[in-house]
């Protein structure tokens, strides 16, 4: 975070569902501002998980300068803190060079931890995680989430069942407070403001947005997407890792294993992108910050109002 004349450093949010134009629109935007693009999709941070992130082609990337793609290996961890702290560092790098900024990508997490920072919640670990994880391993994924729900269905209905170490953290804090952590993060999130934001969500019906999502896996496919998890498989990155579960790479490597058909691949990862952006969505319409904008239909009205904000000082 910088601070110039006493004044937050503002930054251009670009948010919303995959598939829904988020990387058009910041890379239309740039060229018009003189700015460059942060990352905050969290598959894209992998090196080697290129086609199935939809990540900024190359010619992209050298028209316009992109942070935080590319920044670990897939076995590597990489939290929403250490998103914050490497995006505070490439923003703070950006302005030193007289460049506006524009944080672009569909992981809400990523983004409330760099507005608002990290809920404080309390420490974990010890006997009630391992006996959660214990619990976890014996009746599932699905029913570990179904427990969640009935003490926290505002946290719960944003989670997938394959997210356990989110559904494990929220049970734990609950044990640990007796508050659910919904509660605990509306309670004790921090209330300065780290950045002066303007955050434009892209709005679009839900048909047109499946339609997208349906040809850009075909795209995908046609692209090389399995010969890419191959290529990861061989190298040594197993089909257990965080990376390797996202949607498209698990779907993959279980083709290359033999037990899916190619047209079973691509039905399953249709369906858990489209699950994925419905997710995205009840995350994002949660958040009265957020502006929502059709694009392209509306890029002039958009671009008003980021010339607006750019332009006014802050009161």
């Amino acid at each position: 975070m910088t601070k110039k004349d006493n004044a937050l450093t503002k930054l251009l949010i670009i948010c919303g569902p995959t598939a829904s134009g988020k990387s058009d629109l910041a890379l239309r935007l740039a060229h018009e501002l003189d700015a460059e693009i942060v990352n905050a999709d969290s598959m894209q941070v992998y090196r080697g998980l290129d086609i199935g992130t939809a990540k900024p082609t190359l010619e992209q990337r050298a028209e316009i300068p992109h942070h935080l793609i590319d920044v670990v290996a897939p076995d590597e961890s990489f939290s929403a803190a250490d998103f914050a702290g490497a995006a505070d560092a490439a923003i703070r790098e950006i302005t030193a060079r007289g460049k506006r900024v524009i944080v672009a990508g569909g992981t809400g997490l990523y983004i409330r931890a760099l507005l608002k920072g990290l809920v404080d919640s309390p420490g974990g670990g010890g006997e009630i995680r391992a006996a959660l994880q214990e619990e976890a391993a014996r009746i599932g994924n699905l029913a570990m989430l179904e427990k969640l729900r009935k003490v926290d269905p505002e946290l719960a209905a944003g989670l997938h069942p394959n997210n356990l170490v989110r559904i494990i953290r929220a049970l734990e804090v609950l044990q640990l407070t007796g508050i659910p952590l919904s509660r605990y993060q509306k309670e004790h999130a921090f209330s300065e403001r780290r950045y002066d934001s303007l955050q434009i969500g892209i709005q679009i019906e839900r048909a047109e947005l499946y339609r997208r999502i349906d040809k850009r896996v075909d795209r995908m496919l046609s692209d090389g997407l399995l010969e890419e998890v191959s290529g990861l498989l061989a190298a040594g990155f197993k089909r257990e890792l965080k990376s390797m579960r996202s949607i498209g790479y698990k779907e993959s490597a279980a083709y290359l294993q033999g037990e899916l058909s190619l047209e079973e691949t691509a039905t399953l990862i249709k369906r858990d992108t489209r699950h994925y952006a419905k997710r995205q969505l009840t995350w994002f319409k949660a958040d009265p910050d957020i502006l929502w904008f059709e694009y392209p239909e509306k890029f002039v009205t958009i671009f008003q109002h980021v010339i607006e904000f750019f332009e006014r000082r802050e009161a």
